[in-house]
């Protein structure tokens, strides 16, 4: 058998270059199947991105008056507080007060178009996004009077962004920035304690 030289023409390969192919093609193929799969792989939808307007069930069992959870659906926190007597009757005290108070302006769904905008009056549930400017308010209770705030402000949620001031039913003092109250999002009971935010009956 003839065996070639480096300038042969011939068109056969030396065994040891056949092999250098070989491995070199092959660590070719490997290489870009790595670089391959993230860059397909950014077209699978991430179990997060196909939950994100997935309705969200919530128990709230353990969330005792005066606190406040928050969850988030569609990428947006929801807050979700068990309002207590006291909060509720300063509702009625602060209404004169309010740019809409009877939230005539459609931030809420019907059966939450009431002077606590819940189904429950306890159980206050809103979008905790500020409608001006889409900044999120604080999440913690505040008072007028501890944070030096308006003395029309009988406490609730404060977006530090701009200064806009809701009451504990998320009903925007007039003369705020924020043009209209927090929303409210679509939400029923499956329980007593068992919400599910994002449907409810009509949808």
């Amino acid at each position: 058998m003839t065996t070639c030289t480096a300038s042969c023409q011939c068109g056969e390969l030396d065994p040891k270059r056949r092999q250098l192919l070989f491995a070199t093609s092959a660590a070719a193929a490997a290489a870009g199947a790595a670089v391959a799969f993230p860059f397909v792989n950014t077209f699978a939808p991430s179990e997060r991105a196909k939950a994100a307007g997935a309705p969200v069930e919530v128990d709230i069992s353990k969330l005792a008056p005066g606190e406040m959870m928050t969850i988030e659906w569609r990428g947006k926190p929801v807050w979700i507080v068990n309002r207590t007597p006291a909060m509720l009757a300063s509702l009625k005290k602060v209404e004169s007060k309010l740019a809409d108070p009877q939230s005539a302006r459609p931030q809420q769904p019907d059966y939450a178009t009431n002077e606590h905008r819940s189904i429950k009056p306890e159980i206050f549930i809103a979008v905790g996004i500020c409608t001006h400017l889409g900044c999120s308010p604080s999440e913690k209770f505040q008072t007028g009077a501890a944070q030096g705030m308006s003395p029309d402000w009988d406490g609730g949620f404060f977006c530090p962004c701009h200064g806009s001031q809701f009451d504990l039913a998320g009903r925007v003092l007039a003369n705020m920035p924020a043009p209209t109250n927090l929303e409210i999002p679509p939400h029923q009971y499956l329980a007593e304690a068992r919400l599910l935010i994002g449907e409810d009956k009509n949808t």
